[in-house]
């Protein structure tokens, strides 16, 4: 059997665009994409794949000749944070949003979390990272109590400076907390916040970890690992899918390395499926209304794109996504409710077809499914296979059809 191998990258938050119940989210006007491009368009590597041609983005210059397929996705999923839009990639959408918090969790999670770590907690309230380190940061190193916060997420956060509070006790409190956020309390993720320094110049570390609720269904990944195939995670995949259909772990402490392990990875003999999160775009920039630091990242992508491309052999696929939004020019600091691009390269895709709107980003999975023969009937999504590759006598047909009602239009 010939070794077929799947690179897909998520790009963390790059949203195109609002989705038609964006105002429900309070999300009306979000454009991710547009607000990068505001500062200009440097991303040739991004254009030639046909991020600009793809239905509904107004920003950046089309390209004539794209070299890849591409398409919009809508999300069916109720929410608008990482981990529901990476279940829904993965074939597992959601139909209720996760549990947010936005007054702060109720008394009796704290008291049992507090009860069963031993520290009282500050704060409880929604607050940004870096804020609530600098307000909370001193009383902490004070009274050695957690601080516990949330945000616009379905998340359980919480922050310990890393001389007043070992990293392994923030750990387990972590792990204490995940066994306590059930039922109707079920957030999508508990993170672990480690921070050092002196007032008023607290920072983060590296050392973040979250602690996902697993998913509720079979995923993508289940499937695959299930066939025997391999399931490498780069990034805090591994995280946001508590660990379940990976067969091969790699951390990473940010994008540049998560470029690394990346390129290492395209020399690396294995069957299946290389899922990467770059996690930078959305923490260090969307969630701080970064836009030039959101711009940079996405430049450092598009210089690395070269090396992704000439490291795929004959029967690779690369495809590029994104979970969710994050507008670095709204006034608010939490994701937004947008459509997600998705980009498909390889020898043998086919260059400029566009696949319009899907209507749920599981035709990711679905399509990575029916490549690597690991379909399973029922499951949500449809494959794009057909349409895709250019040896697929029904994709044949579609893209002839596209051409002859281009051509009429024209």
């Amino acid at each position: 059997m010939n070794r077929k191998r799947v690179f897909l990258i998520i790009l963390d938050s790059l949203g195109i665009g609002e989705m038609p119940d964006a105002e429900e989210y309070g999300d009306t006007g979000s454009n991710t994409l547009a607000a990068i491009l505001s500062l200009g368009n440097a991303f040739p590597n991004l254009q030639k794949l046909g991020l600009f041609n793809i239905e509904g983005v107004s920003c950046g210059s089309s390209e004539m000749h794209p070299i890849g397929a591409y398409a919009r996705m809508k999300e069916v999923s109720k929410g608008k944070d990482s981990t529901i839009g990476h279940w829904e990639i993965a074939c597992l959408p959601s139909d209720r949003p996760l549990p947010t918090y936005p007054n702060g969790f109720p008394s009796s999670v704290l008291e049992a979390f507090a009860d069963q770590t031993g520290r009282g907690v500050l704060c409880n309230m929604p607050y940004s990272g870096t804020d609530v380190i600098r307000d909370y940061g001193e009383e902490q190193l004070r009274t050695g109590k957690w601080i516990v916060y949330t945000s616009a997420d379905s998340v359980f956060q919480i922050a310990a400076h890393e001389e007043k509070i070992p990293i392994e006790e923030l750990y387990d409190a972590c792990r204490k907390a995940r066994r306590i956020l059930t039922g109707e309390n079920a957030v999508g993720r508990v993170i672990a916040r480690p921070y050092i320094g002196k007032y008023p110049h607290f920072e983060r570390t590296a050392k973040r970890h979250d602690f996902s609720l697993e998913p509720p269904g079979v995923t993508m990944l289940d499937c695959l690992k299930e066939r025997g195939l391999d399931v490498l995670s780069i990034g805090k995949i591994q995280d946001i899918f508590a660990g379940r259909g990976i067969t091969k772990a790699i951390p990473t402490a940010g994008n540049t390395e998560g470029l690394q392990k990346t390129a290492e990875a395209l020399h690396m003999d294995f069957n299946g499926l290389c899922f990467v999160n770059l996690v930078d775009f959305d923490t260090l920039y969307g969630h701080r209304n970064d836009r030039a630091g959101y711009w940079a990242a996405l430049k450092e992508f598009d210089d690395f794109i070269p090396v992704l491309l000439a490291g795929l052999g004959e029967e690779d696929l690369l495809m590029i996504a994104a979970d969710h939004g994050c507008d670095p020019l709204t006034p608010s600091t939490d994701h937004s409710r947008e459509y997600v691009p998705w980009l498909i390269a390889g020898q043998n895709v086919k260059k400029g077809m566009d696949l319009g709107t899907l209507p749920t980003f599981s035709d990711i999975g679905a399509t990575i499914l029916d490549y690597l023969g690991a379909s399973v009937p029922g499951m949500p999504g449809t494959s794009r296979l057909s349409s895709i590759l250019e040896n697929s006598k029904a994709g044949k047909a579609l893209l002839q059809e596209d051409k002859t009602e281009r051509k009429r239009e024209g």
